[in-house]
């Protein structure tokens, strides 16, 4: 952080389930990042936001998945027909609307490690791309995001900080990061 500025990165907080965002937040505002946080409610949203993270040098998604697709919440039959994707974020439909221009994208959804849904992630732009292979406990999501970024407070390179959250615990244990970084 340079001297006199408020954070040392940027984040951009995209949420499909809203039940710990806002402790997400607060968190990573203590560890002197600047969060936006974007709440989602319909697959024409996410577009909007994977394709504009703006200064964002992180880009965190609280979701939930299934068999490595982000689930996205359920809508009345009228809203669902103006979609532009149905029900779920596929690595395909990841790979048509996302940019994130160097950014490092982090999913909470359970099985988002998925090796298809990394490989569109990085093909669009983002540097690394963390996230869990199996099924986390409740708030063992929110443990792995703000325990990664009080190891990068603590001076460690995201190398560095994501080894010791995966050696943490069994739970921690789970989560995966493919990266462009050699």
């Amino acid at each position: 952080m340079t001297e006199g500025a408020t954070h040392w990165a940027e984040v951009l907080l995209i949420t499909l389930d809203d039940r710990g965002s806002e402790a997400i937040r607060a968190a990573l505002e203590q560890c002197g990042l600047r969060v936006t946080l974007v709440r989602i409610g319909q697959a024409r949203h996410l577009v909007a936001a994977l394709s504009d993270i703006g200064a964002a040098e992180y880009v965190i998604l609280d979701c939930h998945g299934v068999d490595g697709d982000i689930l996205i919440p359920e809508l009345a039959p009228e809203l669902e027909a103006q979609q532009p994707f149905h029900r779920r974020l596929t690595p395909e439909v990841m790979s048509k609307y996302a940019r994130f221009d160097r950014a490092l994208v982090i999913s909470t959804g359970c099985t988002t490690a998925d090796l298809n849904m990394g490989q569109a992630v990085l093909g669009q732009g983002a540097e690394g791309y963390i996230a869990p292979i199996g099924y986390p406990e409740g708030h063992a999501a929110f443990f792995a995001v703000t325990y990664l970024f009080y190891e990068l407070t603590q001076g460690r390179n995201i190398r560095q900080a994501f080894q010791r959250l995966v050696e943490h615990d069994p739970e921690m244990g789970m989560w995966q990061m493919q990266s462009h970084w050699p």
